[in-house]
């Protein structure tokens, strides 16, 4: 089976429910932000700080909700696709407070705001969490634009999910840099 189909030469992609809609949809804005979330998340690992092997599991558990992510929102809602791939549940949601409440247990009290820079992985974090947030805002336009076709359609889960993803990649940048001995540097403005 070859890679190339052509069947998006001229500006439509398909859905996993079958439909074709333009690739400048905000539906396939909001899907694709996802897929570069998973593309920057799935590099973290490998700039890790030695012993970081529970954040890598971790990380690997959020490829795995991205991927479902991504999946229900290629999907449009009410369609036959649509019911193999529901709103993330508010149980995921949880489990990264928790992650978060983990790494932020171990660090310095944030006292001022600051930079996003230091170790490599703490580097990647803050460009995955800037990501997180475009998807976030995606998405949220999505659910506005949709409200009038769709009233049952507001992925709630998958808002809260990434609401809470990018303050768990923010509390990860700084675990990285702490336990590589790296110093953050505050914003002196």
């Amino acid at each position: 089976m070859k890679i190339y189909t052509g069947t998006g030469d001229r500006g439509k992609t398909s859905l996993f429910s079958g439909e074709r809609i333009e690739k400048s949809d905000i539906r396939v804005e909001a899907y694709g932000d996802v897929d570069e979330l998973s593309a920057l998340i799935g590099s973290i690992p490998n700039a890790l700080p030695p012993d970081c092997d529970p954040e890598a599991a971790q990380l690997e558990a959020i490829l795995t909700d991205l991927f479902h992510a991504g999946a229900c929102l290629a999907s449009t809602p009410g369609s036959q696709g649509a019911a193999a791939f529901q709103d993330l549940p508010a149980e995921r949601v949880a489990w990264l407070e928790q992650a978060i409440d983990r790494l932020d247990d171990e660090l310095p009290r944030l006292k001022r705001f600051i930079l996003p820079v230091g170790h490599p992985a703490a580097c990647a974090c803050h460009v995955a969490r800037c990501v997180c947030r475009r998807a976030e805002r995606h998405i949220v336009r999505l659910c506005r634009e949709n409200a009038a076709q769709d009233e049952n359609q507001e992925y709630s889960g998958l808002q809260s999910y990434l609401n809470r993803l990018s303050d768990y990649l923010f509390v990860l940048a700084r675990y990285c840099n702490h336990v590589s001995g790296t110093t953050e540097k505050t914003w002196k403005g």
